[in-house]
């Protein structure tokens, strides 16, 4: 079991933010977000569609440029990084693409798909890369005769796993995993979380799990970060946030997991209203103009951040720890 307290984080971040500037105004799509991955964890990060969970975890990867902020990646802020020094360091970061099928370059056969990094920075030679394919391909559960087909020939579930082959072929220390299952049905979801799991022991690897289904975040994840509006709401230990959620936001997100009885008594929280538009977001806590418990003073300032419990904490003037 993995154990939070004996780790040292692999990535600080610290006030990361993202703005776009559209013709429309300025997209404020991340906003002063700071949290530690710790090394050889699973960190989740959920929130609505709208929150920032993806810029977030490509502006980690510096697939998308921060606007400010740092990024310290096993003690270089990456941020500061160009050239060879960042070329060296993407080796170590990788990600997994939400859709299986747009992700797959459908000209390429999946031993070119899975090599491509390896060609990409003059690993091996031609014999060594095709083995370490065959090997990755072995290792999430794919024949090796997957080489010379073409990424349309298989399922779903089949792709996903061909991108995390090639996720894994650089050997590296962090991968993002954007909404990696949820194109997908969910018996083939739970095995490719399993294959998940499998593979952060074997090489242990440190991961950002983003997702919306709040019920696979609390299977894979050792850590939970609650977006909302691109600021965090409430991070915290997995057991600790679903156990004993302090922020309105966490504790409606969690009344609405499905159960699987339909007889049990559910006493959900429901939110009013839309997530507001990142280009004009709210004043003082972003989470007011849907907060159930909001007052005036809440449209006056950020709310800083509230210690809930052993490396657990929200942003909320009026924080209501469940128990």
């Amino acid at each position: 079991m993995f154990d939070h307290a004996a780790q040292d984080p692999l990535l600080h971040i610290r006030n990361l933010s993202k703005r776009f500037h559209t013709s429309r105004g300025i997209v404020h799509a991340v906003s002063d977000v700071s949290f530690d991955i710790p090394r050889g964890s699973i960190t989740g990060l959920v929130g609505e569609s709208g929150s920032g969970k993806t810029t977030l975890g490509r502006t980690l990867l510096r697939l998308i440029e921060p606007s400010e902020g740092e990024t310290i990646f096993d003690g270089t802020d990456i941020n500061k990084l160009d050239g060879r020094a960042l070329r060296a360091t993407r080796r170590r970061m990788q990600i997994i693409f939400q859709d299986p099928i747009s992700s797959l370059n459908p000209r390429f056969k999946v031993g070119q798909i899975v090599a491509e990094g390896l060609r990409a920075h003059g690993i091996g030679t031609i014999s060594e890369r095709k083995d370490r394919v065959a090997t990755l391909l072995d290792e999430v559960g794919l024949s090796s005769d997957a080489i010379s087909r073409f990424p349309h020939e298989f399922s779903g579930g089949q792709r996903q796993r061909i991108g995390i082959a090639r996720a894994l072929a650089l050997e590296p220390e962090f991968i993002v995993a954007d909404e990696s299952v949820s194109a997908l049905d969910v018996s083939i979801q739970a095995q490719v979380l399993n294959l998940l799991l499998e593979l952060r022991e074997r090489h242990n690897l440190t991961m950002l799990f983003i997702a919306h289904d709040l019920s696979v975040v609390e299977y894979l994840c050792d850590q939970i970060v609650v977006m909302y509006l691109g600021r965090v709401a409430e991070i915290g230990l997995a057991q600790h946030v679903y156990s004993s959620p302090g922020h309105p936001y966490t504790q409606a997100l969690l009344t609405a997991v499905p159960v699987p009885d339909p007889q049990a008594a559910r006493d959900r929280t429901i939110l009013t209203g839309d997530i507001p538009s990142p280009l004009d977001p709210p004043s003082g806590c972003v989470f007011r103009t849907r907060c159930p418990i909001a007052d005036a003073a809440c449209a006056t300032n950020i709310p800083a951040p509230v210690k809930a419990g052993p490396a657990h904490q929200l942003y909320c003037r009026k924080p209501n720890v469940q128990n």
